[in-house]
């Protein structure tokens, strides 16, 4: 009997090209993947037709289950196993990051293959942000242009992050940002906003890959700590003001901390600060604690450098031990 594991890491979201939809291309959008908080799945095939899951998130599993065993022509039974789960509604696409792993142990269940187009679709996620989609495929940071036609936005850049840099991850207690049916509204009214297009673009262009490319965290910083007040004044009727109500004050700790990139994943309250090395992040995570206190989890945490990763173990017949074969496959 097969069981196929799948570990995917959470993603911070750093902005949307195009979220009030000027073009035939809405949203787009960049971001990278963190090394923790990950997801971590095991799927086998079972008799019958019915699909079961336990662990955390159980509920919301088993309906990414069915929906890939439908999309994939799987028709047998399927057992879940969600064995670590990413933080629902903290800015950290948890629900992407379920979905498409589920749907990556039952297209290996079913040969089918691993692409991120396809997996999206099996999945039903990328829709609005197809950055979970890119990085769940491979590391680096990744910008995509937007959806159009049913289609997940395409890839138009993966730039590696520099090995030294490090991430601090502030996760505020007792808050979640926008989702489900009210962030369906929100974009939907965004559609009404007057047509001012914020300079997202020139500045992810002009300033924030050329940082990023030379290992920059001045110029990278400046241009991502731009961006993130421009998307904000956009969100700040709906969040209560450029960031989330709980992730403000982390923000301003961070930067009265000498933090230079920092800013709020997707709609928080996770909060970020980049630092050019362990050391750097280690000083800025240590004082980000004595200036909040409880009020957020704080931890450094690397950058994705894999992508997802799947394992397969097979039992193994003949000699009446049960023992188990292994092979690790990066999806």
């Amino acid at each position: 009997m097969s069981e196929i594991a799948v570990s995917a890491p959470a993603r911070l979201h750093f902005g949307m090209l195009d979220p009030v939809g000027l073009g035939p291309r809405r949203f787009g959008g960049f971001g990278v993947g963190v090394q923790w908080p990950r997801v971590l799945v095991s799927v086998r095939a079972v008799s019958g037709r019915e699909v079961r899951a336990r662990g955390p998130q159980a509920e919301r599993a088993a309906t990414f289950a069915r929906q890939a065993r439908a999309a994939l022509g799987v028709r047998g039974g399927l057992e879940v196993v969600v064995r670590e789960a990413i933080p629902a509604h903290q800015g950290l696409g948890s629900g992407t990051k379920l979905a498409l792993a589920i749907a990556r142990a039952v297209s290996e269940l079913a040969g089918a293959g691993a692409d991120p187009a396809l997996l999206a679709q099996a999945s039903g996620r990328g829709m609005r942000s197809s950055v979970g989609c890119w990085t769940f495929d491979a590391p680096g940071l990744v910008v995509e242009a937007g959806v159009r036609g049913g289609e997940i936005g395409p890839l138009i850049a993966r730039v590696p992050m520099p090995a030294a840099w490090r991430c601090v991850l502030a996760l505020p207690r007792g808050g979640e940002g926008l989702s489900g049916e009210a962030e369906e509204r929100f974009f939907a009214r965004c559609e009404a906003l007057p047509r001012h297009e914020p300079p997202v673009a020139r500045l992810l262009l002009t300033a924030l890959l050329p940082g990023l490319q030379r290992g920059d965290i001045e110029e990278f910083g400046v241009a991502l700590s731009a961006i993130q007040r421009e998307i904000g004044a956009i969100f700040a009727a709906r969040q209560g003001g450029i960031f989330h109500p709980c992730s403000s004050g982390v923000v301003r700790a961070l930067e009265a901390l000498g933090a230079r990139a920092v800013g709020q994943s997707s709609w928080g309250p996770t909060v970020y600060a980049i630092a050019e090395s362990p050391e750097r992040a280690t000083a800025l995570a240590e004082g980000l604690r004595g200036s909040i206190g409880r009020q957020a989890e704080v931890r450094v945490v690397d950058f994705d450098r894999h992508g997802a990763q799947l394992v397969r173990s097979e039992g193994v017949g003949g000699d009446g031990a049960g023992g188990v074969r292994k092979r690790e496959v990066v999806a």
